[in-house]
């Protein structure tokens, strides 16, 4: 944890009761603009006592469940409808999120593998060390609303890493059912390092993330999830009236121990022969690439290493070596 202050400024004021819209401040000299910035939008709604709330989307820039659940949350939500405090934060990564991509086109940064950040590194990771130092510290619960963006394509699921701490594990499960999504997806990383999950995490603090689907866009259906999920979380811990509504059924608890993930060992024009939420058993096929350019070339075949539920896919038709083609969930026992 960096502890240098922060060259970003907050235009509002995180204590004072009310509904307050405004934006931080991210130096940003650049050709066009000598002494530039980068304004990016938050909103901080305060009332009473009560817990804090973090709620963050477009952390990938290609993401779009979480911007248009939380700049409809801002306008809904009423000062006397909370009890606590709620930060919101439509687009973590502005400038991803303004360019369509998953990545910064200032400086290339995959914000969600950028923190703790740093007060003098790139513009990623400015804006990260300033969640990390200014925004967590206020939280006692973060959500930060994700699906697959342009290149997968999930299951709609709320997720949640596995914690060593027994107590914070219980706590974050009990907001994982809480959300009521179809699928609670208890997730191995490949990376966990740099992510806003760890650094909440290792904060000791409650952190619940979704995939909500992907192909770089958002339908009725994941952007419903995605509300509903939320203003369930705020019932949740008191910030909010009245209990989690979970009439859509109980969630399923999955997750993903290795071997999960079915990489691609060549590029080419992928088939996949699974479609989500399908039964795969180990052995079976679940992508095949095709050659175009070479009509004598035989397909490649890529089969589960593990039988279990079908969680995600790769979204474009066309894939590169070392894409992930699939992950592989099973129901899992707390």
């Amino acid at each position: 944890m960096d502890d240098r202050e922060s060259p970003i400024s907050a235009s509002i004021d995180f204590e004072a009761h009310g509904k307050h819209h405004g934006h931080l401040s991210v130096p940003h000299s650049r050709d066009s603009s000598a002494w530039g910035s980068i304004l990016v939008p938050i909103t901080v709604i305060k009332n009473g006592d009560g817990p804090t709330v973090l709620l963050t989307g477009a952390n990938h820039g290609d993401e779009y469940e979480g911007p248009i659940a939380l700049v409809k949350l801002r306008r809904e939500l009423a000062p006397d409808m909370v009890s606590g405090r709620v930060i919101m934060i439509p687009a973590l990564n502005y400038p991803a999120f303004r360019a369509a991509r998953r990545t910064s086109p200032v400086d290339g940064g995959n914000m969600n593998r950028a923190f703790p950040g740093r007060p003098d590194g790139t513009i990623t990771e400015k804006i990260a060390h300033y969640v990390d130092s200014a925004l967590v510290p206020l939280a006692d619960i973060a959500v930060d609303i994700h699906s697959g963006g342009k290149s997968l394509n999930f299951l709609p699921s709320a997720v949640i890493h596995r914690l060593d701490d027994v107590d914070l594990m219980g706590r974050t499960l009990a907001a994982l059912n809480a959300f009521g999504a179809p699928v609670g997806l208890v997730l191995e990383e490949l990376d966990a390092a740099g992510m806003l999950d760890t650094a909440v995490e290792e904060r000791g603090k409650l952190f619940l993330s979704t995939e909500l689907g992907g192909g770089g866009t958002a339908t009725p259906e994941t952007v419903a999830l995605a509300e509903h999920g939320i203003r369930n979380v705020l019932k949740h811990v008191g910030i909010l009236a009245g209990d989690p509504d979970l009439s859509p059924g109980p969630t399923r608890l999955m997750h993903t121990p290795g071997p999960a993930h079915v990489i691609a060992d060549d590029g080419g024009l992928l088939e996949i022969t699974k479609s989500l939420g399908d039964a795969v058993s180990a052995g079976e096929t679940v992508g095949i690439i095709h050659y175009v350019e070479h009509p004598d070339r035989e397909p490649m075949i890529h089969v589960a290493e593990k039988g279990g539920i079908l969680i995600a896919r790769h979204h474009p038709g066309l894939v590169e070596r070392g894409d992930c083609l699939a992950l592989i969930g099973e129901d899992y026992s707390p």
